[in-house]
């Protein structure tokens, strides 16, 4: 009876939007910034505020999935336990 996790995996597709969009995204932000109609000093500070948060949202994404995937393994380490103790119990046997 135990249940085996299944491991979801991403399709092509979805990675291809992902990218595409991460993309678009970038490149949007960066033609916004470079024909703003401010000092270049305004304009290099505002890439590199970009470029930091774009950093940031990636650590912080590995970080979540990081905390998810050990707490999975945990779940599973436990999930064993258990199964072992409860394989091995026999509530029928004489001391």
């Amino acid at each position: 009876m135990s249940e085996t996790p299944v491991k979801q995996q991403n399709s092509g597709a979805y990675y291809g939007q992902a990218v595409a969009s991460f993309s678009v995204a970038i490149a949007a932000t960066a033609i916004g910034i470079f024909q703003l109609d401010a000092n270049a000093w305004v304009r290099a500070f505002l890439a590199i505020a970009v470029l930091y948060l774009t950093t940031s949202a990636f650590t912080l994404a590995k970080v979540i999935r990081d905390r998810q995937e050990a707490g999975q393994i945990v779940s599973r380490v436990d999930q064993a336990r258990l199964e072992q103790l409860l394989t091995g119990h026999d509530p029928l046997r004489k001391l």
